[in-house]
């Protein structure tokens, strides 16, 4: 069941190695099994700072529910989350990300 392994680069080729777990390098398979493993991995820690306000314009159908930061936390901000379950870290103050949370605010009451 083993998949012999090398590596090559240019006119140098490693010692061969029988892996016995994983997908084959270049298996089909290797890229979707990477993102099945790898999808809902998100940094959701309390020691999480905001670094960077996210600078693009965001649509407004995309945002499906946001959270303000802490209050302990060094900058105001808020986490915008995307119909995908994307976080885009964004300023609260910006009249764009305002309307955006009103409206998501009042699509809840509706």
């Amino acid at each position: 069941m083993g998949h012999p392994q090398v590596v090559s680069i240019g006119n140098n080729t490693s010692a061969q190695l029988i892996l016995n777990t994983g997908a084959p390098q270049g298996c089909m398979l290797s890229p979707l099994l990477y993102s099945l493993f790898t999808h809902d991995c998100m940094a959701r820690y309390d020691s999480n700072t905001i670094i960077k306000f996210y600078q693009r314009r965001i649509p407004k159908q995309l945002i499906v529910a946001y959270e303000m930061t802490r209050s302990d936390c060094t900058h105001k901000g808020v986490m915008l989350i995307t119909k995908k379950n994307y976080p885009i870290c964004a300023n609260p103050d910006e009249p764009l990300i305002d309307r955006i949370m009103k409206a998501i605010d009042e699509s809840k009451f509706k």
